[in-house]
């Protein structure tokens, strides 16, 4: 799909949708709950649906009504009889395949796009560890089969905290006592801490003995809970560069004191210049010239691509270092936004963990590829507000992964979007 995008400033008051990150955990935290919970606030984007399916794969019911999901579980757990797909969710993928080792039998995952290719080793060397049999040729599917057992798992927490996530799901089931132990610090530790606070809600315990080392008590159960997702601040990064590079705007449903690490997203702009407040729980985002800065991607690598097109735009040098694990999202996110937004009349170099990029007063017009990447293809829809012609994004459709109206949101404020 190949939408049209012509100059315009944006502006007015928009909700935030509900967070993607601390939507998965809540949904799986409330399928290991016996009993009913419900979620609130929800976008079934196709990430939550793949992370929905599979808990409706594990024998849980998971009704949806609007926004809002009932899970139902009564009994244990069943092993799935058919793959579970994950479409292209990395966090479906990576939180789940630590629940094989709750069945006696066979689990096979598989996925789409980039997903079959995503490293995998840290579960692997586990697995090796603990007897494990597992059949992957390189790419999804992957097959695993056998018990987890408890004990000491040690991992490396520089390829991803996903891994972590995953275990911290399963090891409170296990009988005995477990601890996690990573051999490299932790990167996007924050999403550990958002699953620690899921966790909590839904009655686990877990002993933080430092950010790279965790004590898990076996044989916890988990207690069904209610629980409503706030704002994304991974969403709502494209519109604090949107508002900043336009009109201004107003937004609403973001917590003030979120633990969301992409909340870095705030002191990240005001690093650059851009002028923000809170006023009645709403975060008002006031038309600011922005400068460049030295931006730290290692907490917080989803912001790279919206970060790039704003610093694209703004006085003087950005430099945006620890990045080289954008390179294994959707897209090579280093390679993409680099070429995209150069064919806008941006003046960015690639290196192997980061970006420098030179301010110029505005992007051109002109065709691009959203290289089946949301966050590419988010970004360049609001580079059209500081832009002198029209922007043509390929592959547009891609934002159905996390945000499906997203360019109904981007019109509701000024965007001027149609399908070419």
């Amino acid at each position: 799909m190949i939408r049209r995008i012509e100059p315009a400033k944006l502006s007015g008051t928009l909700r935030i949708p509900p967070s993607k990150s601390l939507s998965h955990r809540a949904v799986l935290a409330a399928a290991l709950a016996e009993g009913e919970s419900v979620i609130e606030n929800l976008i079934f984007s196709e990430d939550i649906i793949a992370t929905t399916e599979a808990v409706r794969a594990l024998g849980v019911e998971a009704i949806q009504e609007g926004d809002k999901l009932t899970i139902r579980r009564s009994g244990t757990l069943k092993a799935p009889t058919e793959p579970l797909h994950c479409n292209e969710s990395g966090s479906t993928l990576r939180f789940l395949i630590p629940f094989a080792g709750l069945f006696d039998a066979p689990v096979v995952f598989t996925g789409e796009g980039k997903l079959t290719t995503r490293p995998l080793d840290p579960y692997f060397d586990l697995f090796d560890r603990q007897g494990i049999s597992y059949d992957y040729p390189g790419q999804l599917p992957l097959t695993v089969h056998g018990k987890l057992k408890a004990g000491t798992f040690e991992m490396p927490g520089h390829i991803s905290s996903q891994f972590v996530t995953g275990l911290l799901y399963v090891l409170p089931l296990l009988d005995g006592d477990s601890e996690i132990i990573l051999t490299s610090p932790l990167e996007s530790r924050d999403y550990v801490t958002l699953t620690l606070q899921i966790l909590k809600i839904f009655g686990i315990q877990v002993e933080t003995v430092t950010p790279e080392h965790y004590k898990i008590k076996g044989n916890q159960s988990f207690k069904p809970a209610s629980y409503r997702v706030e704002g994304d601040y991974s969403q709502a990064a494209f519109w604090i560069a949107g508002g900043l590079m336009g009109d201004g705007l107003i937004l609403k449903d973001l917590s003030e004191h979120s633990e969301q690490g992409d909340q870095r997203i705030l002191q990240i702009v005001r690093d650059m210049g851009g002028k923000l407040e809170w006023k009645d729980g709403d975060l008002i985002v006031h038309p600011s010239k922005t400068h460049g800065a030295v931006i730290d991607a290692s907490q917080c690598p989803d912001l790279v691509p919206i970060c790039a097109t704003l610093a694209a735009v703004s006085a003087g040098q950005t430099h945006v270092i620890n990045a080289a694990r954008v390179r294994l999202k959707e897209s090579d996110r280093l390679l993409a936004i680099r070429t995209e937004l150069n064919k806008l009349g941006a003046n960015i170099t690639e290196e192997p963990e980061g970006l420098i990029i030179e301010g110029v007063e505005g992007f051109t017009g002109g065709q691009t590829e959203g290289w089946n990447d949301h966050r590419i293809v988010m970004s360049l829809a609001i580079a059209s507000a500081k832009a002198s012609g029209i922007i043509e994004i390929e592959g547009s459709g891609a934002v159905k992964k996390s945000y499906p109206h997203f360019f109904e949101d981007f019109a509701g404020i000024g965007g001027k979007v149609s399908k070419a």
